[in-house]
């Protein structure tokens, strides 16, 4: 239970007080709960949605996008800023993008980066919300969270001190890959919605993970957020372009 406690923690902004201070191998158990607190999420999205069904479908969307990021805290969009401004500041070269992460500032980069992915956010929620496809608002927060989880069991965590060095250590293997198993085929039932999500999912992990590696040579906590980020977006704009 703990470990689920952990991930809804880290990953929310939901006000959860833990017992007692985890343990490392409780944080790395915390990473196969990820997905699960993907579909509490997507569940209370889908109860705003069904809430807001009343209003004009543009502020439906605004508000269901504007809880989507409260619920998160913002945490994977201050990832995928760092992301963008170092990617492009660390002129192809590791250790200064490494650096430029650690910068708190945000140039503005960053800035154009996020207003053109919360943008494409919400016209694919409204395009979402008008054909009544509510399942996407389980699917994208489910698939994003599980890239986490692939992500960390299969690429290596490059900050020795990093947030995400206990949960990279310790986290279950084999427990991990059932896991995401259990993703997969819980994507099924949802038809050719389900499977078009999981393809996005796929293409948008691997391409990430390419460019991680061949830029970081693995992860940190921003590119996860990141990709995070950008996972959620491809899935929305997937399946939004086959309604």
């Amino acid at each position: 239970m703990l470990p689920l406690l952990i991930a809804v923690q880290f990953l929310t902004s939901l006000p959860i007080r833990l017992p007692a201070m985890p343990t490392a191998q409780q944080q790395g158990r915390s990473l196969l709960h990820y997905p699960s607190v993907g579909l509490l999420l997507g569940a209370l999205l889908w109860l705003a949605a069904l809430l807001l069904a009343g209003a004009p479908p543009v502020l439906q969307a605004a508000l269901v996008l504007t809880l989507w990021v409260a619920l998160s805290g913002a945490l994977h969009l201050d990832g995928l800023a760092d992301s963008a401004d170092a990617w492009l500041g660390g002129f192809g070269d590791r250790d200064r993008t490494l650096a430029i992460m650690k910068d708190p500032r945000s140039g503005p980069v960053a800035v154009v980066v996020l207003v053109l992915l919360l943008l494409l956010k919400f016209v694919a929620l409204l395009v979402l919300l008008q054909a009544q496809q509510l399942e996407a608002l389980l699917l994208a927060p489910l698939l994003g969270r599980a890239a986490l989880l692939a992500l960390f069991l299969s690429t290596a965590y490059v900050r020795p001190n990093g947030l995400g060095q206990a949960l990279a250590a310790n986290l279950p293997r084999e427990r991990a890959r059932g896991v995401l198993a259990v993703v997969v085929i819980g994507c099924l039932p949802f038809g050719v919605g389900g499977l078009l999500a999981l393809a996005c999912a796929a293409v948008t992990f691997l391409l990430a993970r390419r460019a991680m590696c061949r830029r970081l040579g693995g992860t940190t906590g921003d590119t996860a957020g990141a990709l995070l980020e950008l996972v959620e977006c491809a899935v929305l704009l997937g399946l939004a372009l086959q309604v």
